[in-house]
C-alpha cells in the first residue's frame, strides 16, 4: 500500500508528507486510531517512502513509495534488516523487558541493539512497537533514553488503538498522530445502533444534570449487556460445560481461567464502546468549530478555538459519524471549548478504568463532568 491508498486517513496522511517535503521529520511517533492493522500499513508506508528506490517525488523530495522495489516488498514482508518489528508475545500479551534491551531470555535481536547499529539497506534503522499499550513499566523505561536521545538515521513509530494507556513518559516523546477515519465504518449494526440511540438521546436533552445521567444509564446498561454476553459466549467454550466430574483443584483452575478471559474481553470491548464514544464526542468539537467560523448557515459566531480543518477549510471533512444528527444538537449549546474538555474527560475516564477505582464510580464522575 502507498499513501494514496488511505483516503479515510488524509489528515494524517498529509501531515507526514508535509513534514517530508520539509525534511522536518520526527525521531519517535505514536499513531494512533480504531484498528491496529491500518496503523501497521501506515507505519509500513512511512517506512517504505523513506527507503524506496522509485518514490514519487514532489520538489526533489520523496513523498510516497512505489510499493513495488524490493525494499518496499522487503518491508511489507518484515524482512527488510534495516526495520525492526516487536509485537506483544502470544500468550501474555505483553511485551516484556527481554525484547527492549538484552537479557538472559532475549531473543536474537532485541530493539536498543537493532536501532544503534549502522544501516545496511538503506538511510533509516527503523523500529515499529506495534500495540505499545502493550509495552509493561520496564520495558517502557529501559527505552526511555532512546525514545529522547534516538541514534543518527533512526526512526522510532509506536502504533495503539489504547493511547491512554501508554505510559505519560513514553506518550510525551512522540510527536501524536491520529489515524481515526475509519471508526464509524468498523461499527457493527447493533454497536452503530446503540450509538444512535445515544446521539439521539444527547441531542434531545437540554445540559441538565438529569440529561448527563440518563446518557449514563445508557452507558450502563450496554456495559452489564456485554459483560453477560461475554460470559455466556466464554462459558460455553469452557471446558466446565464438557466435563461435569473433574477433580477439584482442576475445576478450580478452569474456573480461574474463564474469569480472567471474560475480564480481559470485557475490557477490550469496554475500551472499543469508549473509544467509540470518544470519536463521537470528537464530531461535537468539530462541529462547534464550524458553527464558530460560520461554516453552517445559521450558526452562531463566538470567539475560536482550536485550528483543524479538511482539505477544503471545513472542519465538517473530518467527521467520523456525519450521519448522526447528535453532534450537531449538542455543539449548538456549548463552545469549542467544552467540547474539547469533553474530549479530555472521556480520555480520563478511559484512564481510570484501566486502574483499581471502582468502574460504576469511575463513569459517574466522568459523565458529571461532561459538558453536553
Amino acid at each position: 500500500m502507498a499513501f494514496k491508498d488511505f483516503p479515510k486517513q488524509a489528515q494524517g496522511v498529509q501531515l507526514l508528507q508535509r513534514s517530508l517535503k520539509r525534511g522536518r521529520l520526527g525521531h519517535a511517533y505514536l499513531f494512533t486510531g480504531v484498528q491496529l492493522e491500518i496503523l501497521e500499513n501506515l507505519a509500513r508506508t512511512l517506512l517504505k517512502t523513506l527507503n524506496c528506490r522509485q518514490p514519487l517525488r514532489e520538489g526533489g523530495t520523496a513523498i510516497d513509495c512505489c510499493d513495488q522495489c524490493p525494499s518496499c516488498q522487503k518491508i511489507d514482508n518484515e524482512t527488510h534488516a534495516d526495520v525492526f518489528w516487536v509485537r506483544p508475545e502470544s500468550k501474555s500479551r505483553v511485551i516484556r523487558v527481554n525484547l527492549v534491551t538484552r537479557r538472559e531470555d532475549s531473543p536474537a535481536r532485541v530493539l536498543l541493539e537493532v536501532v544503534n547499529l549502522t544501516p545496511t539497506e538503506s538511510a533509516y534503522k527503523a523500529a515499529v512497537i506495534v500495540a505499545a499499550d502493550r509495552l509493561n513499566e520496564a520495558a517502557a523505561n529501559a527505552f526511555l533514553k532512546t525514545l529522547e536521545e534516538p541514534p543518527p538515521g533512526s526512526i522510532l513509530i509506536l502504533l495503539t488503538t489504547e493511547p491512554e494507556r501508554v505510559l505519560e513518559t513514553v506518550r510525551s516523546r512522540c510527536l501524536r498522530l491520529n489515524f481515526g477515519g475509519e471508526a464509524g465504518r468498523l461499527l457493527n449494526a447493533e454497536q452503530s445502533q446503540w450509538l444512535g440511540r445515544f446521539s439521539e438521546l444527547a441531542a434531545t436533552g437540554q445540559k441538565t444534570l438529569l440529561g448527563r445521567y440518563r446518557l449514563m444509564d445508557l452507558v450502563v446498561r450496554r456495559l452489564n449487556a456485554m459483560k453477560e454476553g461475554i460470559e455466556g459466549v466464554l462459558k460455553a467454550r469452557s471446558p466446565l460445560e464438557r466435563y461435569d466430574e473433574v477433580e477439584k483443584d482442576l475445576r478450580e483452575k478452569w474456573e480461574e481461567e474463564l474469569s480472567a478471559a471474560v475480564e480481559a474481553e470485557y475490557r477490550r470491548q469496554r475500551a472499543e464502546l469508549l473509544l467509540t464514544l470518544q470519536w463521537w464526542l470528537r464530531d461535537v468539537w468539530l462541529t462547534t468549530l464550524a458553527h464558530e467560523r460560520k461554516q453552517i448557515p445559521g450558526s452562531r459566531s463566538k470567539p475560536g478555538f482550536g485550528e483543524t480543518r479538511g482539505a477544503n477549510g471545513s472542519s465538517l471533512e473530518l467527521l467520523t459519524f456525519p450521519n448522526l444528527a447528535g453532534p450537531g444538537q449538542v455543539a449548538q449549546r456549548i463552545s469549542a471549548r467544552e467540547a474539547m474538555e469533553n474530549l479530555r474527560v472521556a480520555e480520563q475516564l478511559q484512564r481510570w478504568l484501566h486502574t483499581n477505582v471502582q468502574e460504576a464510580l469511575a463513569v459517574e464522575v466522568g459523565f458529571l463532568k461532561f459538558k453536553l
